[in-house]
C-alpha cells in the first residue's frame, strides 16, 4: 500500500486519463470522471484504487473486485463487476507500472528523495574536487581530490569519494556508500551501503604464507546501472571491472575483480560472481547464484535460483542446479530422482 506518508501522489487523476496515459481502451466511457486516489495490489483494493491483472492467473478470483478501475486484457474482461471501469490494454503489468512513475516520482527518481540542494556545510569537498552547478552533497559526505561529479547528482549522507573518481550526471549515491578508484556514467542509482572499487581477492604463495596481490585496476560503471543496498563491486587486478549499460542488481551481490557483466543484465540478490567471469548482454541471474571464476556466460542467458555454474554457458540457454546444467537435463534427472524414490518407497511398503 502506498503509505500517504512517505508516497503522496503527484497528480490527481481520472480513469478517462489513465486510459489516455496508457492508451488502453475504457469499456464504459461514463466511468471516464471517476477519480483514482491510489494503486494497489487486488488484495488491497478499495473504491478508490486503480489495479491490474496480468493474464487468466486471477480471473477467476476477481467476482468481488473492489476497485476505481483495472488495468487488464480483453481475455479477463467478463470476470470484473460491472460497477469496476474496465481499461483494456496489452501489457497491465507495464502500464501500471508506467502509471506509478507518473504519480509517485519520489518513489522512482532518487533526486527526489533528498530533501537538501546545493552543498552541505557539514560536508567535506577537496579543494581540487569539480563539482557542477546542481549537484546536491548532503552533511556527512566526504569528496576526495581530483573528484568530478555532474550536474543533477544526489551525493548522501555519510558517502566517502575515493580521489580521482569520476561521478556522471543525474546520479543517486544514497547513505553510507563508499566509491573508490572507479568511474561511474550517468543515471547511476547506488543504494545504502554499496562499496564500489575496495581491493579484490588477490593472493599468491610467499615464504611465510599468502602474499597480497596488488590490485591495479579500475571499476567502469555505464549509464542506467542500478546497484542494491550492500552489494559490493571489487576493482580490477590489472584489468578493469566493468558493468554495462542499463544493467540492474540487486542487494547483497559479490561482484569479484575483473568481472565484465554485458549491458541489460538482471542479477537478484545474494549472487556471487567470482573474478573474471564474462557475462553477456541481457542474462538473467536468480538469487543466490554463484559462478565459479574465469567461466564465460553469453548473452540472454538465463540461470535459475541457488545454481552453481562451473562451465561456460553459450549464447541463449537456460540453466539450473548444482553443479549447474542445460535446463531440460536437470529437469530430466530431478523427475528420474523423484521417480526412484517413489519406487523404493512402493517396493518398502509392499514387504
Amino acid at each position: 500500500m502506498a503509505d500517504p506518508i512517505f508516497y503522496e501522489p503527484l497528480l490527481n487523476v481520472t480513469i478517462g486519463q489513465i486510459a489516455d496515459l496508457t492508451n488502453g481502451v475504457l469499456v464504459d466511457s461514463s466511468l471516464a470522471n471517476r477519480p483514482v486516489a491510489r494503486l494497489a495490489s487486488l488484495s488491497d483494493a478499495g473504491p478508490d484504487a486503480l489495479v491490474f491483472i496480468e493474464g487468466k492467473k486471477h480471473a477467476q478470483d476477481l467476482g468481488s473486485l473492489k476497485a476505481a478501475g483495472v488495468l487488464c486484457t480483453d481475455e479477463v474482461k467478463s470476470n470484473i463487476p460491472k460497477n469496476v471501469a474496465i481499461i483494456i490494454t496489452r501489457h497491465p503489468q507495464q502500464d501500471f507500472a508506467a502509471i506509478g512513475r507518473a504519480l509517485y516520482p519520489n518513489a522512482v527518481n532518487a533526486h527526489l528523495w533528498s530533501g537538501q540542494t546545493g552543498i552541505s556545510n557539514h560536508a567535506i569537498v577537496h579543494a581540487s574536487a569539480e563539482i557542477e552547478d546542481g549537484v546536491t552533497i548532503e552533511p556527512g559526505a566526504i569528496i576526495g581530490s581530483n573528484v568530478s561529479i555532474g550536474s543533477g547528482t544526489v551525493i548522501a549522507a555519510n558517502v566517502v569519494i575515493g580521489n580521482g573518481c569520476k561521478i556522471g550526471r543525474d546520479c543517486y549515491v544514497a547513505p553510507n556508500s563508499s566509491i573508490q578508484y572507479a568511474f561511474l556514467g550517468n543515471r547511476v542509482l547506488l543504494h545504502p551501503g554499496v562499496r564500489i572499487g575496495q581491493d579484490g581477492f588477490g593472493y599468491v604463495p610467499g615464504k611465510a604464507g599468502l602474499d597480497k596481490m596488488p590490485q591495479l585496476g579500475r571499476v567502469i560503471i555505464q549509464d542506467n546501472v542500478e546497484i542494491g543496498a550492500n552489494t559490493t563491486v571489487d576493482r580490477g587486478a590489472l584489468a578493469d571491472t566493468i558493468i554495462g549499460e542499463g544493467t540492474k542488481i540487486d542487494n547483497l551481490v559479490q561482484i569479484a575483480h575483473n568481472v565484465r557483466i554485458g549491458r541489460h543484465c538482471v542479477i537478484a540478490a545474494q549472487c556471487g560472481i567470482s573474478g573474471s567471469v564474462v557475462l553477456g548482454d541481457m542474462t538473467m541471474l536468480g538469487g543466490s547464484v554463484g559462478i565459479k571464476d574465469h567461466v564465460n556466460i553469453g548473452s540472454r542467458v538465463e540461470i535459475a535460483a541457488a545454481s552453481g555454474v562451473m562451465n561456460d554457458i553459450p549464447d541463449g540457454e537456460r540453466w539450473a542446479g548444482a553443479p549447474a546444467q542445460p535446463f531440460k537435463q536437470w529437469f530430466r534427472e530431478i523427475a528420474s530422482v523423484r521417480a526412484m524414490t517413489r519406487t523404493k518407497k512402493e517396493s518398502s511398503t509392499d514387504e
